[in-house]
């Protein structure tokens, strides 16, 4: 009797952790802006992480909204970004190799996230890059993120990036100011030579 008893009690544990874990993928994840002074932390701590873009497939609103836009909206919903062309480009990068923005994140205070442009303002979307191990929780961290852009909080704020399109050859501003949003050809920035 004791002995069904102890089993009995086994099994509904376990089936407790398993109901745990099944419902703890929809939970909604806190995501954590890295700043721009937490940069070297950051990759410091996820030094040995294998980078995937996988998990992240499953089309949101977020995927078909000029990249632009979406630009403004991390804006309003994040600041700054983690690091821009202007943080890379003194640093023996070369322009044709770079993003007009990125924002790193720590999902949960475990899992990182990069969050960065495909070709500066002339796309949809944003590219998702994250730990290989934690390919399970990314549909729902980009729900999270959908849902954080694409509400109040996420109306469009301010602000000026550059870019450098290697296709192009060609420098622009990158800016949403005054209700417009605007990409200006320029030459090189001063500050980038």
């Amino acid at each position: 009797m004791k002995k069904n008893i102890v089993i009995l009690s086994l099994a509904a544990i376990v089936t407790l952790i398993s109901f745990g874990s099944a419902f703890a993928q929809f939970e909604e994840p806190v995501l954590r802006k890295v700043t721009k002074a937490e940069r070297a932390s950051f990759e410091s701590r996820f030094a040995d992480i294998s980078w995937s873009g996988q998990g992240l497939y499953n089309p949101t609103t977020i995927d078909r909204i000029p990249t632009i836009e979406l630009r403004s909206r991390l804006q309003a919903v994040f600041g700054d970004p983690t690091q821009t062309i202007g943080d890379l480009i003194n640093n023996n990068f070369r322009p044709g190799k770079a993003i007009q923005f990125e924002y790193w994140f720590i999902i949960d205070g475990e899992m990182p996230l990069m969050i960065l442009d495909l070709d500066g303002p002339f796309e949809n979307g944003l590219v998702y890059v994250g730990a290989s191990r934690y390919i399970d929780r990314m549909p729902q961290v980009k729900r999270t993120l959908s849902r954080l852009l694409m509400s109040e909080e996420g109306e469009p704020a301010e602000f000026s990036d550059y870019f450098y399109s290697p296709q192009r050859e060609q420098w622009y501003r990158v800016e949403y100011t005054g209700g417009e949003f605007k990409r200006e050809m320029i030459s090189r920035p001063t500050t980038f030579n």
